[in-house]
């Protein structure tokens, strides 16, 4: 009988810029590729190796099931021989929806509500307190002690905010969008005809001011002057109609027209906004907060209700997953002796699906943490805990830059994760630039020397001791340390705000605490610590958006967020780029020269177009009647 496999033989890849490249990888081990950026990495991990796993894998399905799937192009390759099934964990995974969670991204939200369906107290509908009871397992009814009644324990599923156990004011996202009455008059010394109601002017209902004149409101006084029955009208009037007079340019029409009041108007701009550009008007007057009715939890009343000893499912999710880990097996000794078995079942299903999470240093995360605004690096460790959880064997696990995100102490975790793989008889390929983890790689491949057309060539490969030998490689000094590291001459520390600064004073965010911090200006300024400090909280949720509400004061302009108590930016206002570390579109049209905006420079500027003469009356259709007074009176007032 043959001996299996033990490598990956690829023979003439040209995927993108590589040069007929022939390579072997090792199987069931930890392999890295490496090399400058551009070299060619990706497209050998993830163009080649990736690439013909997975479409040999959906080959070899049925017919049926292959019709009913994305097909792979074959990569640009001679030949690729004994490649596993393969999975690949990239460098930038998709930001999550807004009823996506920590929770339940890491699928320990699933537990969590089992745990609260089956061993939680539950309410009976004369409202008593029902001992935790093994009936509930079984999913019949039984009745409370108190009253008799008979009680249905809900569901995971009636537990949960993406489904039946969702709060009904805000539909499981835990936050309303409402109008913010300060944004509708911005200027109260302003008076009503010279424009104070700021959405009728910006959405052309001129009108207005002439028929809460009929309603009996002073339009010719500053805002902050009128009596609060008038300021009610102005923002919450009655849509009703009033007899006005209208002047326009050729007559003066006695017209009804109906008023629509500050709030009403921002609302109904709402509906209509279609577009990014009409959406951004309109959010000016909006204010995002919390859901009253439920609090933030998401949760409806009846999904708050069952309890485990003092807490409810909301108390829970509101818990770090460090005390979630240490909170799980204290929940058993509450619970009848029958009740044990299956209490000990579902902690450590929990405690193992969180053990990789916490020793990756995801263990600060709340369970009820928003998906979108966890970090990059904070994504992709729960990508990779749930490719460990999954316990496959024989696949081909493809790893893009994985350290990217990481700080040096969190390295350890990382490779936790990878052996995990290995151990279970899988095979790891990873890319990636850092040192501290490209030593740990049973075999390394370089690929060089240069970018582009400079690289796509192996031009070392072997051990980190065989690589350290290799006279051909960039990479041995660096592995070795004899190259030394290139550092930036910093400038004096008391010539460090001599250009200026920007002083930002913040409340209470994620996993910031209120901070105030001086930025120097015209400096190269680095922010770091270790992953899911608050890095890209104080940079790009706080920083960034309240330097555009300064520098912004165009229709449309962001205001300062919420959390941010000040920001002040000495000298003349700048130009504000964020790069955010983002996937970039993979349409077919798109190229790294127009990512760059290059190919708009390169286009010849066109032709000025022609304008009408002024004089030249707009196209009517003889058959089309102008609108009559009476027509025009049922729009909305403008």
């Amino acid at each position: 009988m043959s001996s299996q496999p033990d490598h990956i033989s690829v023979r003439g890849a040209r995927v993108h810029n590589l040069k007929d490249v022939d390579v072997d990888i090792p199987l069931r081990e930890l392999v890295a590729i490496a090399g400058v950026s551009g070299s060619g990495k990706s497209s050998l991990a993830l163009g080649v190796l990736y690439a013909e796993g997975s479409r040999r894998y959906v080959e070899a399905l049925s017919t049926y099931t292959r019709r009913r799937m994305a097909h792979a192009p074959r990569a640009a390759v001679d030949s690729v021989e004994h490649v596993p099934a393969a999975l690949a964990l990239r460098q930038r995974p998709g930001v999550p929806g807004v009823r996506s969670t920590f929770g339940t991204s890491t699928e320990l939200l699933n537990v969590i509500r089992l745990m609260f369906s089956r061993l939680a107290s539950h309410v009976c509908p004369n409202g008593h307190r029902v001992p935790p009871t093994i009936d509930v397992a079984a999913e019949v009814p039984f009745e409370c002690p108190e009253c008799g009644a008979q009680v249905q324990a809900p569901g995971a599923e009636q537990l949960a905010f993406n489904s039946e156990g969702a709060c009904p004011t805000c539909t499981g996202t835990g936050v309303v969008r409402d109008v913010d009455d300060a944004a509708l008059v911005p200027d109260e010394s302003k008076t009503i005809d010279d424009g104070a109601v700021l959405p009728w002017q910006m959405f052309n209902f001129k009108v207005q001011p002439a028929i809460v004149r009929e309603f009996g409101v002073r339009t010719d006084v500053p805002f902050r002057d009128l009596e609060a029955w008038e300021r009610e009208i102005v923002l919450n009037g009655p849509e009703e109609k009033k007899h006005i007079t209208f002047a326009t340019k050729k007559n003066v029409h006695d017209l009804n027209f109906t008023l629509r009041n500050a709030r009403l108007t921002v609302t109904e701009e709402l509906k209509r906004a279609t577009d990014e550009k009409r959406l951004k008007r309109v959010a000016r007057f909006l204010t995002e907060g919390t859901c009253r009715t439920c609090d933030g939890t998401r949760l409806s009343e009846r999904a708050r209700l069952p309890r485990i000893g003092d807490l409810g499912l909301a108390d829970v999710t509101a818990m770090t997953l460090d005390d979630v880990v240490a909170w799980a097996p204290t929940v058993t000794a509450t619970l009848p002796r029958t009740m044990h078995a299956m209490s000990e079942g579902l902690v450590e299903t929990l405690q193992r699906m969180a053990r990789r999470l916490v020793e990756l240093g995801l263990g600060y995360l709340t369970l009820d943490r928003a998906g979108s605004t966890l970090s990059t690096g904070e994504r992709q460790r729960v990508q990779l805990a749930r490719a460990v959880r999954n316990r496959t064997t024989g696949v081909l696990y493809v790893l893009d830059e994985p350290s990217i995100g990481l700080h040096p102490s969190n390295v350890d975790g990382l490779l936790g994760v990878m052996r995990d793989l290995l151990a279970d008889g899988n095979s790891v390929v990873f890319v990636d630039h850092d040192v501290q983890i490209l030593r740990e790689a049973s075999w390394l491949v370089e690929i060089g020397p240069g970018s582009g057309t400079g690289g796509g060539r192996v031009i070392a490969r072997g051990t980190a001791a065989d690589l350290a030998r290799s006279p051909d490689s960039l990479l041995s000094g660096f592995l070795t340390g004899r190259e030394p590291v290139v550092v930036r001459e910093r400038a004096e520390e008391a010539e460090m705000f001599d250009a200026g600064r920007i002083r930002l004073a913040t409340d209470a965010l994620h996993t910031v605490h209120p901070l105030e911090v001086d930025v120097p200006r015209g400096r190269l300024v680095a922010v770091t610590g270790v992953s899911g400090s608050g890095k890209t909280t104080l940079v790009l949720e706080s920083l960034v958006p309240a330097l555009l509400a300064v520098a912004d004061n165009d229709d449309g302009a962001p205001r300062l967020p919420r959390h941010v108590r000040s920001v002040e930016a000495e000298g003349s206002r700048a130009s504000i780029r964020s790069t955010r570390r983002r996937s970039v579109s993979t349409s077919a049209r798109r190229s790294p020269r127009t990512r760059a905006s290059t190919t708009t420079c390169a286009r010849p500027t066109p032709p000025p177009r022609r304008r009408r003469a002024a004089a030249s009356p707009p196209r009517t259709s003889p058959t089309t009647p102008a609108p009559s007074p009476a027509r025009a009176a049922k729009a909305p007032a403008r």
